[in-house]
């Protein structure tokens, strides 16, 4: 029972300090910490007491009211997502670097819908607003678990602002097919290519592509491995890795192009394994640059773009071709033949079909006509 300056008594855990007269409260909370309130009067120091301990009571009390979204980021990462893959921590970083200038030095009990909704505001696309949303709601959610904050309003986030049209997926025609393998005539680029259209893998998966994965004689290629890779300040990172779920491991059928192309990408890394030693753990790759280092991603974007440019000349309607319009023209040519959506399914790897169909399957204008041209007949 603690006393005023005079000897009042003032109650359990209260107290008057001697160095300023402010009355002091003190009481274990629910995390175990000592938790002291001040106050200039004793009704005053009363209410806060009552407040406080009907809040631990209630579990609305935090275990520190402090931190800001900067230092839980940090502590987020390390913590709930330590056993993710490097690149992927590092696209998480890109993302939440997009947040930092606005929201990382607020504190997180500060994190209102309106503040948050304001930095949402500023980002340039509606894709970046949904990413950012997305990991505010997990980052918040963890937050709320771990009692640093009661709740938090990133559920209610507003992320179409500017209402971005979704630009139709690229799908190269047969004509622009040829411009490009024309423009690649020379290095891995070629052979790359006619993988890419004519078994729709990801990017990531060509280039992590090894000799011991492809097998002749049967005429098919196991999918089983992604190559990523991290600058990592001039030091790059090259790393493997499987595929993130059960389907993404699989096989696909070698076409008779596909064959011819990676014999001939052989023939190029013979070559190249003649003069430069390969880098260690990566000895095995298909795909290599002509010092037999592994090909990075980028590496293959200033590529198509040199293409594009040099096509442009003469072709100026040639649009931007990225890595992944290979796999939508791959995916777009199956259902137009007539390949069956669960085989489409299985060789790109979706754990879904819906994915499939959603993602990668568009039908083209000639198609259209064809199948329209049948009804006509049947009536």
């Amino acid at each position: 029972m603690g006393k005023s300056l005079k000897g009042k008594e003032l109650g359990k855990g209260i107290s008057q300090r001697k160095s300023d007269g402010l009355y002091m409260a003190r009481f274990t909370n629910r995390f175990g910490k000592r938790d002291v309130i001040y106050a200039k009067t004793i009704t005053e120091i009363n209410k806060k007491l009552r407040d406080a301990q009907y809040e631990n009571e209630k579990q609305i009390n935090v275990v520190n009211n402090k931190m800001t979204l900067d230092e839980w980021f940090e502590k987020w990462l390390s913590t709930f997502k330590n056993n993710c893959r490097e690149t992927t921590k590092h696209l998480y970083s890109v993302q939440y670097n997009r947040l930092r200038g606005s929201l990382g030095w607020r504190k997180l009990k500060t994190l209102n819908l309106t503040i948050m909704q304001n930095a949402l505001n500023e980002l340039s696309s509606d894709a970046s607003r949904d990413d950012c949303k997305v990991l505010l709601v997990d980052m918040l959610d963890k937050a709320v678990k771990s009692d640093l904050i009661p709740s938090h309003a990133a559920r209610d986030l507003n992320v179409t602002v500017t209402k971005d049209q979704k630009k139709e997926k690229r799908i190269l025609s047969y004509e622009e097919t040829q411009w490009l393998l024309d423009s690649a005539e020379e290095g891995y680029m070629k052979s790359l290519i006619d993988i890419a259209l004519d078994t729709g893998m990801r990017l990531g998966e060509i280039l992590g592509l090894c000799w011991n994965d492809v097998d002749f004689e049967k005429k098919k290629i196991h999918v089983c491995r992604t190559l990523t890779f991290l600058p990592n300040k001039g030091n790059p990172i090259y790393s493997f890795h499987a595929p993130k779920t059960i389907s993404g491991d699989r096989f696909i059928p070698m076409t008779a192009n596909v064959k011819k192309a990676l014999l001939r990408q052989k023939l190029r890394k013979n070559g190249i394994s003649n003069q430069y030693a390969p880098k260690k753990g990566f000895e095995d790759l298909v795909f290599v640059t002509n010092h037999n280092m592994p090909i990075r991603d980028t590496t293959v974007r200033i590529s198509l773009i040199a293409y594009e440019k040099n096509i442009q000349k003469e072709h100026s309607e040639f649009e931007h071709v990225s890595p992944h319009c290979f796999r939508h023209t791959f995916a777009t040519r199956c259902i137009a033949k007539g390949m069956k959506p669960k085989v489409l399914q299985n060789i790109l790897g979706h754990s879904t079909l819906a994915m499939t169909m959603d993602l990668y399957c568009h039908v083209e204008d000639d198609t259209i006509k064809n199948e329209m041209a049948l009804i006509a007949e049947m009536a």
